[in-house]
């Protein structure tokens, strides 16, 4: 799949990260399952989440975009929103996936943007649509983060 370049963050993020001791490209991405997949988070805020998936190695048995893999995008795109959001110190962990799948895609790139539907003390909701490469609505999502102390984690 090639290089692919890293996580674009506004400063204003970069600066509230600086002292936290992690590398936010890092923290802020796919994680091995999205490494798998191809996931690439391109762009992250609490306010946006762009992020780009292979249909590729991502399909079920009709050759179709997989609904999984969908679900995977959507999720990794709202927890890493919703991550920022809570901040350092904060963990966000997803208790509630919602996805439509509107229409099957069998090559290319698709693309999310994660949205904020709520964002709270506790929790944060985000929308993430994810489309082809001609724009077209292919999922809608919604996904619920639990936002909660780090040290409570474990």
């Amino acid at each position: 799949m090639g290089e692919q370049s890293r996580t674009t963050f506004p400063q204003d993020i970069i600066d509230q990260w600086a002292d936290s001791g992690h590398d936010l490209a890092a923290l802020f991405s796919a994680g091995h399952l999205g490494e798998r997949m191809g996931v690439h988070v391109a762009e992250a805020s609490p306010e946006r989440v762009v992020g780009t998936m292979p249909v590729e190695g991502n399909t079920q048995p009709y050759g179709l975009l997989h609904g999984g893999a969908s679900a995977v995008l959507a999720e990794t795109l709202g927890s890493v929103g919703a991550m920022l959001h809570g901040g350092p110190g904060r963990i966000a962990v997803g208790v509630d996936l919602n996805c439509t799948h509107h229409r099957g895609v069998r090559s290319g790139l698709v693309t999310g943007v994660a949205t904020p539907v709520h964002r709270g003390r506790t929790t944060a909701t985000y929308e993430v649509v994810v489309t082809d490469e001609q724009g077209k609505r292919v999922c809608s999502a919604r996904l619920t983060c639990l936002i909660r102390d780090a040290a409570g984690a474990a």
